[in-house]
């Protein structure tokens, strides 16, 4: 099984061993009491039992089992925190990133217009990096024609000058 980021710890939250999580996409939903992350994408073996995840002004703060004090909190500040792929549930025109990269973009006509080399994500869209510029095209559905991943395409329609 492969591992995907679904969260980052970014600091300490009070004094029980609570931590500030920025979750990525996939770990908006992903993130909740009875679900167990790893703290490496392979090989690593050390895991955590989420044992409460709550809003707190605009932030999500999570707590973790044998996780009590600032001390043992401060340890796993920085590190992400990873969910197995095949745990994640992804809606209808949702993909994962590494599922996107290495696919040919293409126009309607068939022209190859460059390969999908990285995805950003940013607050208003996420945006396909193409190589080997490393030219943005927002990934938004007024553009997109179709992405099939049997046949490694993702064909769209983009304003003219967009990739120059």
């Amino acid at each position: 099984m492969s591992r995907v980021v679904v969260g980052r710890l970014k600091g300490v939250f009070g004094v029980r061993g609570e931590l500030k999580c920025v979750p990525t996409s996939l770990g908006e939903g992903a993130i909740e009491p009875g679900r167990e992350f790893a703290l490496a994408a392979e090989g690593d073996t050390r895991r955590l039992l989420c044992v409460a995840a709550r809003g707190h002004q605009a932030r999500l703060v999570v707590a973790f089992e044998g996780v009590t004090t600032v001390e043992q909190a401060q340890a796993l500040v920085g590190s992400a925190l990873y969910a197995e792929r095949d745990d994640i549930e992804l809606g209808p025109g949702e993909y994962f990133d590494s599922d996107l990269i290495g696919l040919q973009l293409r126009d309607e006509d068939g022209r190859e217009l460059g390969q999908v080399v990285g995805v950003e994500h940013f607050p208003a869209q996420d945006c396909l990096v193409i190589g080997p510029g490393r030219a943005l095209v927002p990934l938004v559905r007024a553009f997109v024609r179709g992405i099939d991943l049997e046949r490694r395409t993702i064909v769209m329609s983009l304003p003219e000058g967009l990739l120059e």
